[in-house]
This record gives structure tokens, C-alpha cells and sequence, in this order.
């Protein structure tokens, strides 16, 4: 079977899955992820088995070690992936939920009712943790799912989704329920934007090569989980400690994810005190510093930062640090080199802080908090499918109530329009 074949029979099976998802109850949805959850931790021995043969392979091929970070599938990760399955089983069940309803003067009821966006397809790079934690959400909001990995994590995918699919098969669900395109040939991807009758939505998670080619390619509507170039801006008002504490958490803790920092903006004023200390734990984290010529005064040991820098996510060891005459010099650096994602300001000003989050064009706005909080587990939203940084039809954490649509339901005694 060729891959045109390979991805379009895999479509089809969720197309026709998606139908019968939408009519199950939020108990028989629970039982298929707890039975997941359990058959998971029943077969960690291949999970991790698979997991080692692309980590072996990645590092034959010189990859960065916060590439293989994000690649990791230990008892650890596995771990995370079981709770991400029985948070999403606590959560409540967005789908058949009423929004709105209102009667018009001529008695007729009118209702708004959310609803599954059908077949989500999703194309993803390395993280095999997607597949569960899409998994998940797919099937809780009643959603059927095909998912598309990339190369270096693909003895990882094959090995997860084939135990899903056993749990979600002793479970009772249709097998289309969940699909993988084991096929890594890049044609794969193009082939699965064309296939607008069988697939509703398309979300992305990756590199900003992977989802340049989606907006190019799609014909099917798309979710963008776009770049991560994240700020934090140091006000002149800040607590010195708590400023370098939270800015070292958001580069350092772990720099391979898209909120982590990528732009450290300090305010001119606080700058003198805040940057030497600054320099000190962000040298002891191993952060290589890029700075600006008014920086430089202050942490002479930084390289210069170019302007391309600002626009660069980096997902490493490497900050960029620029100074600022004001809030409102910050606010216009960081709409500009930006990606509306995650963007935060350390100050004790209440007025700065309501000035940055109302003027900051991102997803998500932090007050005297790290970037690395945003997150659907971090949320209270048990899991995400990726960070939508996007305007429509969903901002920020693409989680549970973001896979649903809502229709209208509306009911009458035998009216007609006159």
C-alpha cells in the first residue's frame, strides 16, 4: 500500500469512528482512558524499550541533548502520561453541554449545545507524550483522532498508540477511535491536509518549519501551535530576588519547551543592581548570555545580542537581554519580536502590571510569575493538545472545551414560518 493509500484509509476509519464517538456517554469515555491508563503502566518494559531504540538513534545522529530531552519516554514520563489520562477522566465531559437558551415570543426554544469538531488530525514532531495526552482529549470531548509523528520518535508512537488502541478496543469503542500514520515519508503530511472531506480540523505542534508548511499546504482549517519566543520584563519596580529567581526558572528549569524565556527586557533603572546578580545564576545554570551594548555594561561577559536573536526561539541554554526606558518600550519590543504566547512582567507596581497584561498581545499574561506555568496541566485543565497562539477559535492551552464547537437545538410544537 502506498502512502497516499496508508493516510487516506487511516482518515476514513477515523471519519467513520467520529460519528459514534459523539453519541457515547461521558462514563463509557472514562472507562476507555482508565483502561488506557492501566494497560500503559502493564507494558512499560516496551514502551521504554521503543523509546531507547529513537533515543539511540538520535544521538547517532548528533541531535542536542534538549531535543532528546523532549523525546524521553521513562517510568517518569510514563508516569506523567497516566496521570495526564485520570485528570482528564475528572474533568467534566464539555460535550452535549448547554451554553445559552432563550425563548423567542412565538415559543419556540432555542439552545446552544456543544458538540465534537469530529476528526481532529493531529501533526506533531517529537514528543511521544502527545499521543496520550491527545488521546485523552480527543476521546473525552468525543472526538476521533489521527495523529501523524515525526521520524525521530516513531518506535515511541507506534508502541503507545498500539496499546491505546488495545484498551480503547476492550473498552467498546469503534477502531478508528484513535490512528496513527506509522508511514514517516513527508509526503504523508501533505497528503493529510488534502483530505478535507474526512478530517475537520488540523492542529500542529512542532518547529516553525512544520507549521509554515501547514499554512502553506492546508485546506482544512488549522489550530496553530506556533513558536515560542517568550519574555520576561523586569520593571523598575521589581523585587530584585524574586525578579532573578522567577527569570532563572523561566529560561533554566527547562529550556526545550515553548514557554520557556527567550527575551530577558530590564527596565534601565533597576538594571545596575538586578544584572550582576542576574549574570551570577544564570552562568551557574550554564545560560549562554547574548545582550545588548547597554547590557553589556553590566554582564560584560555576554556576547552581543544581533537582531535577529529577538526573533529566534532558541529551546536551549542561550537568552537574549535587553535593556528598557520604559514599560511602554518593553510592551512595543515584545509585540514586535514576539509570538504571542507566553509573556510575563516582574514588578511591584499594580498599575504597570494592569498596563502590561492589557497591552501585551499574547495568550497568556504572568504577574510575578514564571512563563513555565503555562500549561493545561499547570491550569487545572488535565491536559493540552498543544498552546494555541491564535485568535480563533481558541487562545492559549488547546484542552477540553477547545475541541468543541457548538450547534443550535431548536425545538418546537409544529411551528412554521409565516
Amino acid at each position: 500500500m502506498g502512502i497516499a493509500e496508508h493516510v487516506t484509509e487511516k482518515a476514513k476509519s477515523a471519519k467513520a469512528a467520529s460519528y459514534m464517538l459523539a453519541a457515547l456517554s461521558t462514563g463509557e469515555k472514562n472507562r476507555a482512558l482508565e483502561a488506557a491508563a492501566g494497560l500503559l503502566d502493564k507494558n512499560r518494559k516496551s514502551i521504554i524499550e521503543a523509546n531507547i531504540k529513537d533515543i539511540e538513534a538520535c544521538r547517532e545522529k548528533g541531535l542536542k541533548d534538549s531535543f532528546i530531552d523532549r523525546l524521553a519516554a521513562g517510568d517518569k514520563q510514563i508516569d506523567t502520561m497516566i496521570k495526564s489520562l485520570r485528570d482528564v477522566i475528572a474533568l467534566p465531559d464539555p460535550a452535549g453541554e448547554i451554553t445559552g437558551q432563550w425563548e423567542r415570543p412565538n415559543g419556540l426554544k432555542i439552545r446552544k449545545m456543544r458538540v465534537p469538531l469530529g476528526v481532529i488530525g493531529m501533526i506533531f514532531e517529537s514528543r511521544p507524550n502527545v499521543c496520550v495526552e491527545a488521546s485523552s482529549l480527543a476521546i473525552k470531548s468525543g472526538n476521533s483522532l489521527l495523529l501523524r509523528g515525526g521520524s525521530d520518535s516513531i518506535n515511541s508512537n507506534i508502541s503507545i498508540i498500539k496499546i491505546i488502541k488495545e484498551a480503547f478496543r476492550s473498552a467498546g469503542l469503534p477502531e478508528g477511535a484513535v490512528e496513527l500514520v506509522e508511514d514517516t515519508d513527508r509526503k504523508g503530511v501533505e497528503i493529510m491536509l488534502g483530505l478535507k472531506g474526512y478530517i475537520d480540523v488540523i492542529i500542529p505542534r512542532g518547529g516553525k518549519g512544520l507549521v509554515d508548511l501547514i499554512a502553506e499546504k492546508s485546506r482544512i482549517p488549522v489550530i496553530y501551535h506556533d513558536a515560542g519566543i517568550c519574555h520576561t520584563y523586569v520593571d523598575k519596580a521589581a523585587d530584585i530576588d524574586m525578579a532573578v529567581k522567577v527569570c532563572v526558572n523561566a529560561k533554566a528549569q527547562r529550556p526545550s519547551t515553548c514557554n520557556a524565556m527567550e527575551t530577558m527586557l530590564v527596565h534601565k533603572d533597576i538594571a545596575p543592581e538586578f544584572l550582576p546578580k542576574a549574570e551570577k545564576v544564570f552562568v551557574a545554570a550554564k545560560v549562554s548570555l547574548k545582550a545588548d551594548k547597554e547590557s553589556k555594561v553590566f554582564i560584560p561577559s555576554a556576547q552581543d545580542a544581533a537582531e535577529d536573536d529577538y526573533r529566534t526561539e532558541y529551546n536551549d541554554y542561550i537568552l537574549n537581554i535587553k535593556m528598557v526606558g520604559s514599560i511602554e518600550e518593553a510592551l512595543a519590543h515584545i509585540n514586535t519580536y514576539g509570538s504571542r504566547h507566553s509573556d510575563a512582567i516582574i514588578t511591584g507596581d499594580k498599575k504597570a502590571a494592569e498596563k502590561f497584561v492589557k497591552e501585551a498581545d499574547s495568550a497568556a499574561c504572568f504577574v510575578n510569575a514564571s512563563t513555565r506555568f503555562h500549561d493545561g496541566f499547570e491550569f487545572g485543565l488535565g491536559a493540552e493538545m498543544g498552546i494555541s497562539n491564535q485568535k480563533l477559535h481558541v487562545r492559549g492551552p488547546l484542552a477540553l472545551v477547545g475541541l468543541t464547537s457548538e450547534k443550535y437545538v431548536v425545538t418546537g410544537a409544529g411551528h412554521i414560518r409565516e
